[in-house]
């Protein structure tokens, strides 16, 4: 993964993590990338794992689609928050892991981060991390000041852990916003955490935020944006529109729809926050490629893996 916000860093733009639970979803996710030549991230949380997407399941999907993929593609470990998730996804060919101990006190966020560093590095799987809080929406607004992140914490953090790219908590949740809700986001601190720290940022609970809030984040330093609600959503809305057109529609059609509706989705999302036409062989990534479930994060030369 780092070699793709790498270069969306110095390119100034954002790439789609879309958590994928099912092959419908991973290809759905993979072809919208794919037809719009951009980079694209797929990844899956610990509790998404535990309940549906079975690693010894779901990880032969992820590859032969990302090894099939004529795009940047990278597999991603969402929100792991113990070191034994950190530790299953390295082992399962992860390009990427996420270690979340951002509701932890600074050093000991730091002393866990670290450790997955050090695990992970060496196998050339890339490590992102939150500093920060992203609460869930469900819990309202009240959010405080040290919710956020703290840019010279962040300098700290950043500088003791070594991470590749960091989640910050400028005022976003995850899950649903109440309906006609859009997020007030804090673009200046944006603006200073990415002036000091110079590197990928994350952006977590994309889903919901609003068109002009995901433009103006990407334009001031998101360079991965998040997306599980909306994607959920999308299938989820393709098929009941299905069934009220044909109630007596199958469970492929079904599928078939849910499919559609997230690639179209995707497709949209891409062109917001500006990854759309990022990959032209002969172009950005001309001669490097980044594949899921190479067992490391360097980006090989295309068409070769």
């Amino acid at each position: 993964m780092k070699s793709i916000l790498d270069h969306a860093n110095e390119r100034i733009y954002g790439v789609m993590a879309v958590n994928s639970i099912n092959i419908e979803m991973v290809r759905a996710v993979i072809t919208a990338a794919e037809e719009e030549r951009s980079p694209i991230i797929v990844q899956m949380g610990p509790g998404q794992i535990a309940k549906h997407a079975h690693l010894d399941e779901i990880v032969p999907v992820v590859r032969e689609l990302a090894n099939k993929a004529t795009v940047p593609v990278a597999y991603n470990l969402d929100h792991g928050s113990k070191l034994e998730d950190e530790i299953r996804a390295i082992q399962a060919g992860f390009t990427n892991v996420m270690i979340d101990a951002s509701s932890l006190p600074l050093e000991e966020n730091i002393k866990e981060t670290s450790t997955v560093v050090s695990l992970a590095h060496p196998m050339g799987i890339s490590v992102e991390a939150e500093l920060g809080h992203v609460g869930q929406a469900a819990d309202g607004d009240g959010r405080t000041d040290d919710m956020y992140t703290d840019v010279a914490q962040a300098r700290e953090f950043v500088d003791r852990t070594k991470v590749d790219a960091l989640a910050v908590a400028i005022g976003t949740a995850h899950g649903n916003y109440p309906k006609g809700y859009v997020p007030i986001l804090d673009f200046n601190r944006l603006a200073e955490l990415k002036d000091e720290l110079q590197m990928p940022l994350v952006l977590h609970g994309g889903s919901g935020s609003g068109e002009e809030n995901l433009r103006k984040a990407v334009a001031g330093g998101i360079n991965k944006i998040n997306v599980c609600t909306d994607a959920f959503h999308a299938a989820k809305d393709a098929m009941t529109d299905l069934l009220a057109d044909d109630p007596k529609a199958d469970f492929m059609a079904l599928q078939i729809a849910a499919e559609a509706g997230v690639k179209k989705f995707v497709k949209d999302y891409i062109h917001i926050i500006g990854s759309n036409d990022q990959y032209v062989y002969g172009g950005a990534y001309s001669d490097s490629k980044e594949w899921a479930l190479q067992g490391c994060d360097t980006a090989v030369p295309h068409p070769s893996f």
